[in-house]
């Protein structure tokens, strides 16, 4: 018999651009559903639809990278896990390696940050 293999963790490499944001929006404070679609519909600058971002919440959940809590019986709240502040860092120091180029996009980057 062969033992079971631990399984492989999920990093920002595997997700889409839309799982991606909804981590970043988690990334600030955990959510319930409508205000994490109501911050990307912020970014987006368009409607969010609910058959797209529910599915997605539920394979960040999936994949260990966001934990959903029941706040009431009809309202979920979303929260970062770990793992998913991880996939937030991996893939935010990925863009800043190919970003930073020279010391005036250093001091870019360092003016957001500050900001």
């Amino acid at each position: 018999m062969s033992e079971a293999q631990p399984a492989a963790r999920t990093s920002a490499r595997d997700l889409t651009a839309f799982q991606k944001n909804i981590l970043v929006v988690l990334a600030e404070e955990a959510r319930y559903g409508l205000a994490i679609k109501r911050e990307l519909e912020e970014y987006y600058g368009k409607e969010v639809n609910h058959g797209r971002l529910y599915p997605n919440l539920d394979d960040l959940v999936n994949k260990g990278l966001v934990e959903k809590s029941e706040l009431d019986k009809r309202t979920n709240e979303y929260a970062l896990t770990d793992d998913g502040f991880e996939a937030v860092l991996d893939d935010l120091q990925w863009t800043l390696e190919k970003f930073v180029t020279d010391d005036e996009r250093a001091e870019l980057v360092r003016e957001i940050a500050e900001a």
